[in-house]
């Protein structure tokens, strides 16, 4: 568990996490292959994507009741529809909602130089993939999403990054490591390692060469 002010942030391996306030609000974030099998129903679910690592119904299904509400992506509605929640909303990038009181903040997700063949990125701005900006506590916790250093995350500001590390599909270690310059947070989480791509020892070197505060996730 880690703790930024107010606000508990468990990670849930890979780009999954809970987050806490001190109201006892909670927000879960791209859940995927999460150990066990009961957990308190969350006030929030966010799927950034509908890849099946961030849009995983027998994982959401874990954290959802009928008091739920959902936020996701056009693409990924055939998925979302499946759900017995309150509501799904479906946002794009430049949206800013407000759900039960918590302002979210929908920015832009995408690759820049991630191909998965020629000139044919893995997640391409045109899909309107999705990261978030989750006001809590008075506190912007940024979850990137699947994303390469773009350009508009010279906007954002957050207080708290959740940060992909791993390559292949999202940022190197390097790009992160710049993306961090761009954001500038008071603390960097690394994610999206430990399943299907990347590993620990990403997480390691980013959290050695950063210049700012860095909190390597473990499951709890």
């Amino acid at each position: 568990m880690i703790n930024f002010e107010s606000v508990k942030i468990q990670w849930l391996g890979h780009a999954g996490f809970l987050l806490t306030n001190s109201a006892k609000q909670t927000v879960v974030i791209d859940p995927f292959q999460v150990e066990g099998s009961s957990y308190d129903p969350v006030d929030i679910v966010i799927s950034t994507h509908e890849h099946g690592d961030h849009c995983s119904i027998e994982d959401i299904n874990k954290f959802i009741s009928s008091d739920t509400e959902v936020i996701g992506i056009s693409m990924a509605e055939g998925e979302l529809s499946k759900l017995d929640c309150k509501t799904v909303h479906y946002v794009k990038p430049g949206d800013n909602i407000t759900v039960k009181g918590i302002e979210l903040n929908i920015v832009p997700a995408y690759n820049l130089n991630k191909f998965r063949s020629e000139g044919v990125p893995f997640h391409p701005k045109e899909d309107e993939k999705i990261g978030v900006v989750i006001h809590l506590d008075g506190q912007k916790i940024y979850h990137a999403g699947d994303t390469d250093n773009i350009p508009e995350m010279s906007s954002i500001k957050p207080d708290v990054a959740l940060l992909p590390v791993s390559g292949t599909y999202v940022m190197t270690v390097s790009e992160a490591l710049e993306a961090t310059k761009v954001l500038q947070p008071k603390l960097v989480v690394p994610m999206h390692f430990g399943a299907i791509v990347g590993d620990k020892s990403m997480a390691k070197k980013f959290k050695e060469e950063a210049d700012v505060s860095v909190e390597i996730p473990t499951k709890v």
